[in-house]
């Protein structure tokens, strides 16, 4: 198997790659899957892993290659937004038989290739969780699920909710009727949980999810004056609003725990 390496959003650090494939040959041995790396990684252009032209080249690039078994979605940040839809609109056939891994900010990328049925989708650990604490745990998770990608019958997706919040109205929003809604957040305060809740709830089409279900809130800066709620509170107010059925905890986060969620509920005829 050979699995490309593309940064949509920030630069991802130049010594992942080395202690990313001695791992992988260490776990895997003879059935290492190939890990290839697009020079793109490591450009930088201000915030971003390069200018959009070239992260948008990268993306098409790699999802036309016939070669490429799977696209690993270096890490987050902040910038697919600005490149997913000129991407997708070059995408070709050979894009539409890969694996597509990533969360965060690639949940821009992950929701368009959704809405538009190519390939089969996962939120999951990146290469740049090899730094986290445990990080070796989580790389070799998504590994595990891209050699052997199993999807459940269950209709699921699982996004940051600041990303599924701002993707809203846009192009990229998928039709999440009948689907459980995994969301998650890292480093927002409560009041901009409370409020990204309200905008998505709100909206016409995620109210016509089975649920939603809320993974790890971290890194929540102190409220001044202290909110009074915390995040499941928040969740299940929002959802009693909206009448959204609140489902529970999902094991989905920015950290080593982050679990796999293959996105399902579309045909792929």
């Amino acid at each position: 198997m050979r699995i490309g390496v593309v940064a949509p959003s920030c630069q991802l650090d130049s010594s992942i790659p080395e202690r990313l494939t001695v791992l992988v040959s260490a776990s895997y041995g003879r059935a290492a899957p190939e890990l290839v790396f697009h020079d793109q990684c490591f450009l930088s252009c201000g915030h971003f892993a390069g200018p959009d032209e070239a992260r948008i080249s990268a993306l098409v690039d790699y999802a036309n290659d016939p070669t490429l078994d799977a696209i690993w979605l270096a890490r987050g940040g902040y910038g697919a937004c600005r490149v997913a839809e000129a991407a997708l609109a070059q995408f070709g056939s050979a894009a539409h038989d890969k694996l597509y891994m990533g969360f965060s900010d690639a949940g821009f990328l992950l929701a368009g290739l959704y809405t538009q049925g190519v390939g089969r989708v996962a939120h999951g650990p990146m290469p740049a969780d090899l730094n986290r604490e445990d990080g070796e745990e989580a790389v070799l998770r998504a590994l595990d699920w891209l050699l052997d990608p199993v999807v459940p019958e269950v209709a699921q997706v699982a996004f940051n909710l600041t990303v599924l919040s701002q993707l809203l109205g846009t192009p990229l929003q998928p039709d999440l009727g009948g689907h459980i809604l995994m969301i998650e957040e890292v480093a927002e305060s409560m009041y901009r949980i409370d409020r990204a809740l309200f905008h998505v709830t709100s909206n016409p089409e995620i109210r016509k999810v089975a649920g939603i279900k809320l993974g790890r809130c971290s890194q929540v800066p102190d409220n001044e004056p202290v909110f009074g709620m915390d995040e499941i509170a928040v969740v299940q107010h929002w959802c009693a609003v909206s009448g959204i059925p609140y489902l529970g905890r999902a094991d989905i986060g920015h950290d080593a725990a982050n679990t796999v969620v293959a996105f399902n509920g579309y045909s792929r005829g």
